[in-house]
């Protein structure tokens, strides 16, 4: 755990820490109405405990080393509800814009297959409950998903939500790349492969395979 600055808040803290550069910075108010927190005391532990953590003006990480009462069980639970608050902040305009900034500079990474031609992607949920996938990164070029680099590995795909890519979209169409133009055809000495062959080729591999 790195050392908090005197006038650094939580979130601040939060957001900098090595691994969560996907995060945005949520917003003091949207985190204040009760509304946007509906039944997440259901799903995280030490509840009350981490949103005072996460609302608290300066953290002080040191301060809360010393504390007796399960200090690292809070603390990992004001992670857990800030990443769930933030899959519902994404979604919002503010939350959308943050998001859409970070994705124009490049912040989320670059699409790996070729024909895409190096377009940025997005993170996305493969499911909105906690602890069943790690994000994933979203081409909207080709529209496939793909692995993160290890360093985000360990991001639970519910903070940012199975949608949140297709609502950025929706809100800002005209950010929606055109579909690849081009794609790899499989040639030998110069001569197209006829697709029968490649699917032949590889019922023939997966026979091998099970053998």
């Amino acid at each position: 755990m790195s050392e908090s600055s005197d006038d650094e808040t939580w979130i601040q803290w939060f957001c900098s820490q090595r691994g969560h550069e996907f995060f945005c910075e949520i917003s003091e108010d949207y985190i204040r109405d009760k509304f946007n927190l509906t039944n997440l005391n259901e799903q995280v532990p030490y509840y009350r405990q981490a949103l005072d953590m996460i609302q608290d003006s300066y953290y002080d990480s040191d301060e809360m080393e010393d504390e007796q009462l399960h200090a690292g069980d809070v603390q990992r639970s004001a992670k857990m509800l800030y990443g769930l608050i933030h899959a519902r902040f994404i979604l919002t305009n503010r939350g959308i814009a943050m998001m859409m900034a970070k994705w124009r500079d490049g912040h989320f990474g670059q699409c790996p297959r070729v024909h895409c031609q190096g377009e940025h992607v997005l993170p996305v949920g493969e499911s909105d409950i906690l602890g069943h996938k790690q994000v994933k990164l979203y081409c909207p070029k080709c529209n496939d998903i793909f692995n993160p680099s290890t360093k985000y590995c360990t991001l639970d795909g519910a903070y940012f939500g199975t949608g949140f890519p297709q609502m950025a979209l929706m809100v800002q169409p005209a950010n929606r790349p055109q579909p690849p133009t081009s794609s790899y055809t499989p040639t030998l000495y110069g001569f197209q492969i006829h697709p029968s062959a490649l699917q032949n080729f590889n019922s023939s591999a997966n026979a091998n395979d099970a053998n």
